[in-house]
């Protein structure tokens, strides 16, 4: 169709939906239902005239009226009144009317159009741009097509426009599929083969990406229901194409792997990225012209190799870092989807985890978290398969050994790996091996003259000498007495010689290992100011991956503006690194010698304890106003050990739970420094734990905030500190509720009341009494759950704690619910919800809004719960708590399923499958595949149900969990079957 109405603003029409007309950016008014109906019949046309009983037979079909060609001219008459200048679109002629649209002037058109670029996009081999094209495409039906029209007319295209919407939308399924989308497709096709049941391809494409999601058995029960929904209802087999797809799933077949080009890598926008991770390199990187050869060389012999692998060893600063990444820097044209760098901190008494790691790459892959799954197996699987067919370099910083490593390496045609440690990697099997050893004479000479400038160098060249051979020629000792040596312009190149000369300024003896590492160190630190000194001495005593200046300046003792000043002077002798803005870092080495140095020197001794006391009142302090902002009312601050250090104050909620988030490796990290400690530390180490338990419930944290509680409960228990261990124990039924493991948080919570009776802490008994109670919930003790959460709100309640009585009462909710008394659950939740909105909280807002939604859905009020789910999900995602938000949308599936809409039900037990993954423990997914086996066996799909039902039971059989009975009892009549 094509045309133009000569005037400034056209004409548009829609008929994907409601038949409308626009012209610019001005609704039009198309009229009665008739009338819409012949300007659809004539946009229907391609511009084509339709005579006078086409138009009557289109509108009407055999029974038209009497005065039917009078109302179809009294209809276009009105039609062009409402064109209005354009009213000469509508032309009369040979006894008939047709209309002229111009270009993309009708949706049907713009469709047509966007398809035909698709196909063409898909033939070219830009599946991505395709899979863009098609999407647009389907953007533009809003409904039914032409929705509110009657007629045999109506009612023939509206099938043929429906049949090409699920058509286009099968095409675009097939390239989400191509380009790796298929654990995304699985919820869209679980709905779709729902609503088009008899729909063999949709079934096709199910069976793929639930294959390539790695889950076989439901892809087999797919094709076992759709053949047996074909024979009752059609009496036929299964088209071909599904009968191989099913015989190739059953014989693993490779090629059914998804396979991605480098272009739907780069072009996948936020899906697919390309990471450059890469640190910055050295301006003056200097020599080394030999290893720089070596190892380009290897790396540019990756493609067409099965995984290139260069390891780099030697001693601490001897240049391994600066050589890889100014080798992989020169190298990233060889490698375009990317480059990943990891510091595995293998010199640290903590080495970064293989599991962490890839996770860390995963994601900057473009893999999103629900994806991820636990393991190290699965997610190295994981990062092998997304990597295939790529080009991307990996730079392995700062190794211990070749087991940390190895898990890590692309494994990849194309790929390569870059690996640098203190030890000779023999053991990692097809490395190319490269030891670097110190600089030569000349290169030590030129790299200490690149720094201080060659006029001062030159003019002393044999004391240049002197400094670079007492700086044993390791480059990273070169580099930091030559940045001293720049920063003071009133110091010759001799003076800096006679300091270093002085072996009583440095170690005797400068060998191989740790011992020349600190050689080099001893060289800038002894030239520090005594504030610097301090500085790099007390920073060195704390754990975690960095700390921010405001963590530094509780170290220290100082306020923000004379601490970072400090920093930054150490970051310019090389002694302390910049993160990121307002966040500081010590090279693993460094720190080790920096806690040597406060050992050695820090006088009187005590200053080293009153330095990490001063860190740990500023974590619980900060955390403790977080706390308290997140639950107004709370009585906890209130009942921790005082701190005499203030902590930072937030006036904005998003920004005091971003600062939990962002500093809960180091948080967790003090936490387990001071697990050592006793009397008020150790008390004060329980107690940040217990104003962060936040971290418990994220999902992220979850596993060192266990192993942080794990600690403080064995040092409370050595150090016979009852009230501790009360609220240590306290700590623990909220970690292993929180993981499924009841037995334990009964145990412990038992213990944790005891010990609160007996030292009259309101803690351990509020906390501990309401953790007891959600372990029985979970264990469906109904008795004795009723028994725990009743004793827990009286404790509550005597402390004056609103938020805690209103935890309460929604865990009494539940509890009527598993007891079958569910007005009365109703009626609790909507008092724990009502002194949430009273007292203003936050999240936990979510939390009663959740409970409630649970109690409406048992008393069959669906609408009222899914409101109120609907309100409480976006709370939880703003707030980071991805556990609450897969459990919300697993819950909006069991409300579905229970008001008769298993299409949507199993839509969302598929989404909170997605979001649930490595989160939440087994024991929540099963659940979650109890309801989607349900929902699909509802759907006629009783194969697949068994799918989920079979793995949901071995969930629950491992745990010992009573929902084992219940789907065992769901498996009973399928197998019958």
């Amino acid at each position: 169709m094509a045309g133009d109405t000569g005037h400034g603003l056209e004409l548009r029409f829609a008929v994907l939906g409601p038949v409308r007309a626009w012209r610019g950016e001005a609704p039009l008014n198309t009229g009665s239902p008739q009338q819409r109906a012949l300007l659809a019949a004539l946009l229907l046309r391609g511009g084509r005239t339709a005579t006078a009983p086409e138009l009557v037979d289109a509108l009407w079909g055999g029974e038209p009226p009497h005065a039917a060609l009078a109302a179809l001219r009294t209809y276009a008459s009105r039609l062009r009144k409402a064109f209005g200048p354009d009213a000469d679109a509508l032309v009369s002629e040979a006894g008939g009317y047709a209309i002229r649209v111009p270009v993309d002037g009708l949706d049907i058109d713009v469709a047509e159009r966007l398809a035909a670029e698709a196909d063409k996009a898909h033939g070219s081999g830009d599946r991505v741009r395709a899979r863009e094209l098609m999407n647009d495409a389907l953007a533009l039906w809003d409904g039914e097509p032409l929705a509110g029209l009657s007629g045999p007319y109506a009612d023939t295209q509206r099938a043929r426009l429906e049949e090409w919407r699920l058509s286009l939308l099968e095409a675009r399924l097939d390239v989400d599929l191509e380009v790796g989308g298929h654990a995304e497709a699985v919820s869209e096709l679980t709905a779709l083969t729902a609503a088009h049941p008899l729909r063999e391809r949709l079934r096709e494409l199910l069976m793929l990406a639930l294959y390539r999601s790695g889950r076989q058995a439901e892809a087999l029960a797919v094709y076992a229901d759709t053949r047996r929904l074909l024979a009752d209802e059609l009496g036929v087999d299964p088209c071909p194409e599904l009968s191989e797809l099913q015989q190739r799933i059953l014989n693993a077949d490779a090629d059914l792997t998804v396979h991605f080009t480098t272009a739907d890598r780069v072009a996948a926008g936020p899906t697919f990225v390309r990471p450059a991770q890469l640190p910055a390199t050295v301006s003056d990187f200097t020599g080394r012209a030999a290893f720089v050869d070596e190892l380009s060389e290897q790396l540019a012999t990756a493609e067409g190799r099965i995984m290139a692998v260069s390891a780099v060893a030697g001693i601490g600063g001897v240049g391994k870092t600066t050589l890889a990444v100014h080798v992989a820097h020169a190298a990233r044209n060889r490698f375009p989807d990317g480059q990943l760098y990891v510091d595995l901190q293998g010199a640290g008494p903590v080495v970064a985890e293989p599991e962490a790691i890839l996770g860390s790459f995963l994601r900057a892959l473009g893999i999103p978290d629900s994806a991820i799954p636990d393991g190290v197996e699965e997610r190295a699987a994981l990062f092998r398969s997304t990597l295939d067919g790529r080009r991307v370099l990996t730079l392995l910083d700062n190794a211990r050994d070749a087991a940390q490593v190895r898990p890590l390496l692309p494994g990849t045609e194309g790929c390569a790996a870059l690996v640098t440690s203190r030890i000779r990697m023999v053991d990692l099997a097809g490395a190319h091996l490269v030891d670097l050893d110190v600089m030569s004479p000349e290169e030590a000479l030129v790299l200490f003259t690149r720094i201080v400038g060659s006029e001062r160098v030159g003019a002393e060249r044999d004391a240049a000498m002197d400094v670079v051979a007492a700086c044993g020629f390791l480059p990273l000792a070169i580099r930091i007495a030559a940045s001293r040596l720049a920063a003071r312009r009133t110091w010759t190149v001799s003076v800096l010689a006679r300091k270093l000369g002085d072996e009583r300024r440095r170690l005797d003896e400068l060998r191989a290992g740790d011992l020349a590492v600190k050689a080099t160190f001893e060289l800038g630190y002894g030239q520090l100011e005594p504030g610097q000194a301090r500085a790099f001495r007390l920073l060195g005593l704390a754990d975690g991956p960095d700390i921010s200046l405001a963590a530094a300046a509780a170290v220290l003792d100082l306020d923000l503006e004379d601490t970072e000043e400090l920093l930054e002077s150490l970051v310019d002798t090389s002694l302390l690194e910049s993160a990121a803005p307002g966040r500081y870092r010590f090279h693993d080495l460094v720190r080790l010698y920096a806690r040597a140095c406060a050992e050695r020197d820090e006088q009187p001794p005590a200053e080293r304890d009153a330095a990490m006391s001063r860190l740990l009142d500023f974590y619980l302090a900060t955390a403790a106003g977080v706390y308290v902002m997140e639950r107004p009312g709370d009585q906890l601050l209130a009942h921790l050990t005082p701190t005499t250090h203030p902590g930072l104050t937030f006036t904005d909620r998003s920004a005091a739970g971003d600062w939990l988030y962002v500093e809960a490796g180091c948080l967790l990290a003090c936490v387990r420094q001071h697990a050592g400690s006793g009397g008020d530390t150790l008390r004060r180490a329980v107690d940040l734990l217990l104003a962060a338990k936040d971290l418990a419930e994220s999902g992220a944290d979850a596993r060192q905030y266990e192993l942080a509680a794990t600690s403080l409960l064995a040092a409370t228990q050595a150090a016979g500190d009852a009230r501790a261990e009360g609220r240590a124990r306290t700590v623990l039924t909220h970690v292993y509720n929180w993981s499924d493991r009841f037995a334990l948080a009964d145990e412990h919570g038992r213990h944790a009341v005891r010990l609160g009776r007996s030292t009259g802490d309101p803690i351990a008994c509020c906390y501990g009494s309401n953790n007891r109670a959600i372990a029985a919930i979970y264990q469906q003790r109904h008795e004795d759950a009723e028994a725990f959460v009743k004793q827990a709100l009286s404790y509550f309640r005597a402390d004056g704690n609103r938020p805690g009585e209103a935890s309460t009462l929604s865990n009494l909710s539940r509890v009527h619910l598993g007891m079958g008394q569910v007005q009365s659950a109703v009626r609790l939740a909507e008092q724990a919800l009502a002194i949430y909105r009273e007292i203003n909280v936050s999240w936990r807002l979510a939390n009663g809004l959740y409970a409630y939604a649970l109690a409406l859905t048992q008393a069959g009020r669906f609408d009222d719960a899914l409101k109120r789910l609907n309100e409480a999900l976006p709370i939880f995602r703003d707030n980071r708590q991805r556990l609450w938000e897969g459990m919300t949308v697993f819950r909006m599936a069991e409300l579905h399923f229970a008001a008769r809409r298993p299409a949507q039900a199993a839509a969302h037990a598929e989404q909170a499958l997605a979001q649930l993954r490595g989160i939440g423990g087994a024991r929540r997914r099963g659940n979650v595949l109890t309801v989607l086996g349900r929902s699909l066996n509802a759907l006629g799909q009783p194969g697949r149900a068994q799918a989920c039902w079979t793995e949901a039971l071995a969930i629950f059989e491992q745990l010992g969990s009573s929902e084992a009975m219940e789907v065992r009892s769901l498996l009973t009549p399928v197998a019958a079957a």
